[in-house]
Formats: structure tokens, sequence, C-alpha cells
């Protein structure tokens, strides 16, 4: 008021904000001083941190015990071993002997800085290194897929490393595993020799495989090769099955045979062929006309989906014989045959594949035969005349004595040079046989054909014929299978005397008074009779 200034009046009003700044560079601008901590706290912070480190896994060393299968990276390759860094405080060593499984080529392969399953086998040695194997850990580990795949049951592929006296060895991965021979399709029964042999022919093939037995702690791996392809055949036939159609015709290989057919592979499922579907013509059993391992067409015949059954025939894919045996063959010709089968009444001879004709016993030869087998056998070949013939009912009538009878100018216009030959031949094969069942051979000539003719004469004019007769008689027996062919070796049955009728005896007048005793009767009958032959002996002397 007086002159006087008060400060609070001179003094700028300064701002919230401006304040907060000038603490701030203040504060910026004082010296640091380092807070005081104590030792104890020093060493405390210390041992935090070293727990810390060390329970960290990826900061701590591994400790190893036998059996641990590690993941592990080659550090160098030697000719002896392999450097390789497990994650230890020492490199584990792989020695030669533990990594022999190797193929070459991966072997080759191999290079450092590449990551390898080891299994540990000593977890420190002498020189403080521990000890693993490759081996051993692909044994392992394929010892694990291995239990995988059983319990899955799976199948899964090997390749035949070797075999020794009872199947197959195999190699999957590192493990070994046997196949018994019974457990191999291609194996086959035999003897010892034979199954070595199949063996040894399937060394470094590969099969599909099921594992049947698995025991990890002793070592032993068996596996089934039948069963894996059985299993696999079962689902390629449910499927077949669905597609097949019946009528359709199929090419297959021949899997097997049996006694009642054989089994035809059409694709992943084997269909049954029949024996009497296997051909036209008479077939005993199937390994006469296939072989295992055949090629052969076939038609299906019918499918049961519900019992995964095929009915299948290799006679269907083939015209039948008998529907063109109209248009071939006539009664009266000559054909070639061969004896397939001996009955009672005759015998059955093939003439074409699926013709068969039946030689009846009695135009088989002139002499009464009893049973064919006195005569001809099966697989003989024989020169037939066709006497009689049935398309319709597939039945032919053939006759052999008819064609041995055959002038030779037929002979050898129906079957060439070599037919009088042939059936020379035949004759001789027939004497022999029935020389052998008792009938005598002669080797004179026959009557003539004049004697013939003249005895053909007399019978139709009725006379007795004894005149013309005699001298047919008296020169030589009539031969049975050719009469007209002279200086031929002529066969006669040996007749047996026929037994002439027995007249009844008549009973005197005297002794039917009924005075005598039966005794007496039949002494004095047996002396009748005596008196009659004694009486018919002088007769017949007389004469």
């Amino acid at each position: 008021m007086d002159g006087t200034t008060d400060v609070s009046e001179q003094t700028p009003e300064v701002s919230g904000s401006e304040e907060l700044e000038t603490a701030q560079v203040a504060q910026a601008e004082a010296p640091v001083v380092a807070e005081e901590t104590s030792p104890d706290a020093a060493e405390f912070d210390g041992a935090m941190l070293m727990e810390q480190y060390l329970s960290d896994p990826s900061h701590g060393y591994k400790t190893l015990k036998y059996g641990d299968v590690i993941d592990g990276v080659i550090m160098r390759l030697d000719r002896d071993e392999i450097l390789v860094d497990i994650g230890s405080k020492s490199e584990g060593i792989v020695p030669t002997r533990e990594f022999s499984s190797l193929p070459a080529e991966e072997k080759d392969a191999l290079a450092i800085g590449d990551s390898v399953l080891v299994f540990v086998v000593q977890p420190e040695n002498q020189e403080g290194h521990a000890v693993v194997s490759i081996d051993r850990a692909r044994q392992e580990k394929s010892w694990r897929k291995l239990q995988e795949i059983y319990e899955a049951n799976d199948v899964i592929e090997a390749e035949v490393t070797n075999y020794n006296k009872g199947g197959l060895l195999v190699n999957l991965d590192g493990v070994r595993g046997f196949v018994p021979a019974s457990q191999v399709t291609e194996i086959r029964g035999g003897d010892d020799a034979a199954k070595q042999a199949e063996m040894a022919r399937l060394i470094g093939s590969s099969l599909p495989l099921k594992v049947i037995e698995i025991n990890r702690h002793r070592n032993r791996l068996i596996l089934s090769e039948r069963q894996a392809v059985q299993e696999r055949r079962d689902e390629m036939k449910e499927r077949l099955i669905g597609e097949l159609r019946e009528g359709e015709t199929r090419k297959g290989r021949v899997s097997s045979i049996c006694d009642f057919g054989a089994f035809v592979d059409i694709g992943g499922a084997d269909g049954l062929v029949h024996l009497s579907e296997l051909s036209w013509s008479r077939v005993r059993h199937p390994s006469e006309i296939l072989k295992v391992g055949a090629e052969v067409e076939v038609y299906v015949l019918g499918i049961n989906a519900q019992e995964k059954k095929i009915a299948l025939s290799i006679k269907r894919t083939q015209a039948e014989p008998w529907s063109r045996v109209a248009a071939k063959y006539e009664v009266g010709q000559l054909v070639r045959g061969t004896v397939t089968q001996l009955a009672n009444f005759g015998a059955f001879a093939r003439i074409e594949d699926g013709i068969e004709g039946l030689i009846h016993v009695s135009e088989i030869a002139d002499d009464r035969v009893t049973h064919p087998k006195q005569a001809v056998k099966e697989g003989q070949d024989l020169l037939l005349r066709i006497i009689r013939i049935d398309p319709q009912r597939r039945r032919m009538g053939l006759s052999l004595r008819r064609a041995l009878d055959t002038a030779d100018e037929d002979l050898l216009a129906n079957f060439g040079d070599t037919a009088l030959e042939e059936r020379d031949r035949i004759m001789d094969e027939l004497r022999e046989s029935l020389a052998a069942e008792g009938i005598e051979l002669n080797l004179a000539s026959g009557p003539s054909e004049e004697e013939i003719a003249e005895a053909a004469a007399a019978e139709a004019e009725g006379r007795s014929g004894d005149d013309v007769t005699a001298p047919i008689a008296a020169s030589t027996p009539v031969s049975p299978i050719n009469q007209t062919n002279e200086g031929r070796a002529v066969v006669e049955k040996k007749e047996r005397p026929r037994r002439e009728r027995e007249k009844p005896v008549e009973i005197p007048k005297d002794l039917e008074d009924g005075t005598l005793s039966a005794m007496e009767l039949a002494f004095a009958m047996a002396g009748a009779q005596a008196d009659g032959d004694e009486e018919g002996g002088e007769g017949k002397e007389s004469t």
C-alpha cells in the first residue's frame, strides 16, 4: 500500500502439469543410490536359480538304465563304431555288432546329424560312455508294433530269409519270426527232401502273414501264411460271390485235386468242379486229366451265397459230343475204341471223347463168355462195329466179333494199311485171354466157304444135314472168330459132354401088386434100370 510490494502477488501462478514435469526432471537428475542387500539374501537367490535350472528337463542330463529306447543324433561315423549324442553326460557308442541288421544301403545312407533310435545296453562302460544298440532298438520298436498288429488281428508282409527243418524264417524289422511248414500254402505233403526243396525255392519271396503267437520275454514269434491267405480269400470270395452270375464262363487255375473233383481258383475264390463235370468222357479220378496249377476255362453252374459255395463245370464249356453222333456215325460203321470199364453184362469202349458204347458180352466172341474180363481188359484198343445208335438216350451198341469177321478189303478201306496187323494183334490178345480161362487153342484151318454154303443150303431145304455136316465135323471145329479165313489159328472152347435125358424107369406089372416091401421094391427097380441101360448100350453099339 505504502510503496511496498506483496511477494505473493509478484510470484506467477504455476499449473499442476508443470509441477509434475519439474518433479520428474529432478528425479532423473538425482544420482542413483544402490540398495544395500544382505549376503544371506544373495545366496538364497542363487540357490533358487540353480534349482530352477536343474528342474528344467531341457537343461539336465538323462539318467540312463538298461532297456531304455531313446532318440540320438549321430556325431561321428567310424568303421568299428558310431558315436551318438543321446542327451547324457557322455555320448553313446554303437559297436559294429549292434547295427549289423541294417541293410547295406541303409548303412551307406547314414550321415552325421541323422537321428537314430537306440537301445541302452549298458548305461556306462569303463570309459564312461553308454553302450547303445541300433539293432535292439529296431527289435524293440518292432515288438511293440507286432503286439499292436496281433491285437488288431491285421495281416503283414515279410520276406523269407532262410528256412530250417520245421519251416520258414522271416525278418520283421530286426525281429526273426518262424512260419511252420504246415502254415505255408505252397508247401504240400511229401517226403522231407521235397519239402526242403519247396522251402528253399521260397527264399527271397514276400509272404502275407498273420501273427498267431507272440511272446516278447521268450523272444517267440509264430506266424501263419495260410491263415493270412484264407482271410484275404474269404474277403475276396464274399465280394466275388456278389459279382458272379450263373451261366458265366471264366478262366481259373486248378488249386487242388481230391477224389470227388477239383477246386479251381477263379480270382480270389475257389469253386468246385465235381467229378461228373470234368469231362464228357468217363473219368475215374481228376488227376487223369488235370494237374494243380493248370489254367482252365470253367462254366458257373450255381452259387450258394449263404454257404459261400460255387459250383463249376469244365465239360460245359465244350460242345456236347452226342449232339453230332447222328451225323458222324451210322449203324454198320467200323470204328476204333478203347475199353474203359468192365461190367458183368459187357464192356464199355470209348470211340472218342465223350462218346462211349457198350460191347455186350454176347458180342465179344463167338464162344460163350460169361464175363468180359475173360476176353478183354481195360485200356485195350479194339476194332469195333457199330450195331445200334440211340442219340436221345446217349447209347451205342458195339460188336467186337463182327468187326473181326470183316473182310480184309473192308478193314484196309476203313483203317488203312495197318488194319490187318492191328486185327491180328487183337486176335492174339483175345486167344491168350480165352486160353487163360480154360479154352483150347487149335492151329488147324477152318471149313471152306463151299462147305459152309452146302451146310446152309441143306438146313434151308429142311434136310437133316448129317451127310453134309459130317465132313465139316470130321475136318476141324468151326472157328468162333472168323470162319472165312483159312489157315488161321482156331479157338475152340472145350465143350462138356451133355448128359442124356434119363428115361423114366417103368415098374414091371408083376411088382405093382404091393406084396413087396419098400426095400425089395427099390432093389427090383434098380435091377430093371440096369437092364435097360445094358439094352441101350447094346443098341448104340449095334448102330
